[in-house]
């Protein structure tokens, strides 16, 4: 069969099974009748040829006449492109593709113990110095260099399968890039090791984020992926950017669909202490808040440390002042995760960074950890909320009342519009809206929108597609209530129905002949306004609270986009498969929408009064009003892409600018295609700021933006003018020489486990790793396949011309013929 393959121009066959010729040149393929008379011609020909003359006996003659005349076939044949159709299965070598980190914290040099020092020194020949320890990398290159043979090396042998290296450090999107292991390079080495060696010789260690979920969806797309049957990850498993590499059936992971064999470098653990700051995005102006401190320690129970919290504005302003100093304690560290909770009473507004910094204590491997930040606005507002219904309900009423005692909305943050109040009463009473169509400068104000149970004829086109835009473009928030009267069918006929998290069943009625009881999806817990409680469990007693809902709206589907967080328990949408959804949500541009398809959230309240009630939807307008910039500030919005960058990194500063009116700022508005700016950074000495006019150019309509090359290390300043009022805006950033590579002193073991666990592959070290040889088992991967052969081109019709050729010259000499 290889013999077969080989004649055919095939590699690896193992068996034909079928076998069909044809002609591939457009000419010949209609014309089949006429390549069979010209073959018949030149055949006569040749018999004319040698039967007249030439002379030799009759057995020469006919002997020369074949050979000469399937020569000249086989030659006019070539014009008509024969080609052969050839059903053949043939066998591959297993391929495993080898994945090395290449980010910069494999250049961290771990303290370990003795005895783990000693193991790496046995699986990689090399000796580490007293004073300096190898880096990470260092150990991965002397294990590839092994004079006894590499691991990878005594597996392409032993196996007999096929390794192709790729190395994943950041630079192209978290995305691989192939490592030229060919010839020359071992060559030049003198050296036949399977290029492992060479392989050492690339590696680096300069990659600034670990991304292995971008690199395991990478794994797909590469060549010759068809024939994968494992990979093999080499890494610390410090994963810091980038999409998660396992949590869902479709994660980068799950999408290999080979085992990945996990190959950890550096300590599992070490001795290192961080911290990290939580609060809240958004804190109202004069009102106490807690700003909490998570410290987490390795090997440094006992000891005690200095913690100490600061904030300063980022905005400069005239009269104010600098950092202030929240609070500082000594702490004494303990196992586990410890709390701390700094008070702190903002007295002014506008964007604050907070920093807290714990003191580096000895022995500590990486002490860039050690400080953490934190951007937040303070806010000398409240957030503006806008019920819409057709009359009041149990549910407007007691929302109305939660958010009248909420320090953020208050009683001017609530406004509603009943379509059926009388039109009087919405003129002369503050709380009420005259109209559901005020100006675009009045309605984009707004932060979250609610609407309820609405007739379909209330809702105005001009509505629905103010709305469809404050959601989209602006980034605000829309929660729908459905009700029992009107239900979600109204909004079928106007724009609102395409932004909402399920698809409308026009001819759906109410489903109230049978109660039954809420049920939460297991992505709920992702919710903060779906955790109830401060557990799993109280979370849960709030839920069941509801006890059994008597009615819900029934929809046709669920949007493919969509997340829902409660559901039917028994009852199914129109595919049978997908359960109907009581809550959903839903991201529709730059913002997002929450659907309920019942109205009595109210039920809560019952035995435990608004404790629950006001969680919920605090929590919910929350997550919908605080993502974006409040009320008019929404109308110039500047802000950068983060807060840290590392020096040679480019600073991506974004404006979102609109007039009065919140129409998008153009050039026939701004009159110049950009935004004045100024940048105001460190001097390389002397401390002293150099400020630097910059033009922030326009990216679209209602869009600018920059990029800012940075070097120097320190604080940046970035200043734009609003054209509209005149107001300037400040931004801050940092500029660092140290990377998030080097924030996390050892190597992320969970992670590698359930790589390997959730694979089925096998989790090592470079001390065990050895153990590939014998846990991998690959077979070859046979592959059938029906290809259509060039015939010209094969060995196959090479050796009948040539052996025509020397067959009827041979002959030709031997008669002595002219």
């Amino acid at each position: 069969m290889n013999a077969l393959g080989w004649l055919l121009g095939l590699e690896n066959v193992s068996e034909v099974s079928a076998v069909d010729a044809a002609f591939a040149a457009p000419w010949a393929k209609e014309n089949q009748f006429v390549i069979g008379g010209v073959c018949v011609a030149l055949c006569l020909l040749v018999v004319f040829f040698y039967s007249r003359r030439q002379t030799a006996s009759l057995g020469w003659k006919w002997c020369l006449t074949a050979t000469r005349s399937l020569l000249l076939v086989l030659a006019f044949l070539t014009l008509a492109n024969p080609v052969l159709r050839v059903t053949v299965t043939q066998i591959h070598k297993p391929l495993f593709f080898v994945l090395f980190d290449g980010t910069e914290s494999m250049a961290i040099r771990d303290e370990l113990p003795d005895k783990d020092r000693e193991a790496l020194r046995n699986a990689t020949d090399l000796v580490a110095p007293t004073q300096t320890p190898p880096t990470r990398m260092d150990y991965v290159r002397a294990w590839l260099r092994r004079e006894s043979g590499s691991t990878l090396q005594r597996l392409q042998v032993d196996k007999d399968v096929r390794l192709e290296s790729f190395v994943f450090d950041g630079q192209r999107s978290g995305q691989l890039r192939r490592i030229d292991q060919s010839p020359a390079l071992k060559t030049a080495r003198g050296t036949d090791d399977g290029g492992t060696a060479a392989l050492a010789d690339s590696l680096e260690s300069r990659g600034r984020v670990t991304s292995l979920g971008s690199a395991l969806a990478d794994v797909p797309q590469q060549v010759g992926a068809q024939y994968l049957a494992g990979v093999i990850v080499v890494s610390d498993f410090a994963h810091n950017a980038g999409v998660a590499p396992l949590g869902d059936p479709n994660s980068p992971a799950a999408r290999v669909g080979v085992p990945i064999y996990a190959i950890g470098v550096g300590a599992a653990e070490a001795i290192d202490l961080a911290v990290t700051l939580q609060t809240d995005l958004k804190m109202k102006r004069a009102e106490r808040t807690n700003v909490q401190l998570k410290l987490r320690q390795v090997g440094l129970s006992g000891e005690t440390v200095g913690v100490r919290l600061t904030a300063r504005p980022l905005e400069s302003r005239a009269g104010e002042d600098g950092e202030v100093e929240i609070g500082q304690r000594q702490l004494t560290l303990r196992d586990g995760l410890l709390l701390v909770d700094f008070p702190f009473t903002p007295e002014q507004s506008g964007p604050f960074e907070f920093t807290a910094t714990v003191d580096p204590l000895p022995g500590e491997v990486v002490t860039d950890n050690n400080t953490a930040r934190r951007e937040v606005n303070i806010i000398d507002d409240f957030l503006r909320l806008l019920y819409v219904a057709h009359e009041p309900t149990w549910e407007w009423r007691f929302i109305k009342e939660v958010f009248h005692r909420d320090r953020l909305v208050g009683m001017e943050g609530f406004r509603t519009f009943l379509s059926s109040s009388d039109p009087r009463v919405r003129k002369s009473n503050v709380l009420f809206a005259p109209t559901l169509t005020p100006s675009r400068r009045e309605f984009f104000a707004n932060d979250v929108i609610f609407l309820g149970d609405m007739p379909a004829d209330s809702i105005s086109p001009r509505f629905a597609d103010m709305v469809k835009e404050y959601v989209g473009k602006l980034g605000g928030g829309l929660v729908v209530i459905s009700g029992p009267r009107f239900g979600p069918q109204a909004l079928g006929d106007s724009s609102l129905s395409e932004m909402l998290p399920v698809v409308i069943s026009e001819d759906a009625v109410i489903q109230d002949d049978r109660e039954f009881p809420l049920t939460l999806t297991a992505d709920a817990i992702r919710y903060p306004f779906m955790r109830l409680g401060e557990t799993d469990q109280e979370s849960q007693k709030a839920w069941d609270n509801l006890a059994a809902l008597p009615w819900r709206q029934p929809v046709a589907a669920v949007r493919e986009q969509a997340v829902v967080l409660a559901e039917h328990p028994t009852a199914m949408c129109r595919d049978g498969k997908t359960r109907q959804p009581i809550i959903a949500i839903q991201s529709y541009g730059r913002g997002e929408v929450v659907f309920l398809s019942f109205n009595e959230m109210w039920r809560l309240r019952r035995l435990y009064g608004e404790k629950h009630y006001r969680r919920f939807w605090s929590q919910l307008i929350y997550r919908l009003g605080m993502s974006h910039a409040l009320g008019s500030d929404k109308r110039f919005s500047p802000s950068l892409e983060r807060q840290t960058y590392r020096s040679g990194d480019e600073a991506v500063f974004t404006v979102e600018a609109y007039d009065e009116d919140y129409e998008p700022l153009g050039l026939e508005k701004l009159g110049r295609p950009a935004l004045e700016g100024e940048l105001i950074r460190p001097a390389d000495l002397g401390g002293d700021a150099q400020a630097v006019e910059i033009s922030i150019p326009m990216l679209r309509s209602g869009v600018f933006e920059v990029r800012v090359p940075v070097h120097a290390a320190g604080e940046y300043l970035i200043r734009v003018r609003d054209p509209i009022t005149g107001e300037s805006h400040d931004r801050r950033f940092q500029v660092t020489e140290v990377s998030a590579e080097r924030r996390r002193a050892t190597r992320g073991k969970r992670l590698q486990d359930e790589l390997a666990r959730n694979s089925d592959g096998r989790s090592y070290t470079l001390a065990n790793a050895d153990r590939l040889l014998e846990d991998i088992d690959a077979e070859p991967i046979p592959e059938t396949s029906s290809r259509a052969h060039a015939l010209w081109s094969t060995p196959l019709w090479f050796i009948l011309v040539i052996g025509c050729m020397l067959v009827e010259w041979t002959g030709r000499k031997w008669r002595h013929l002219p």
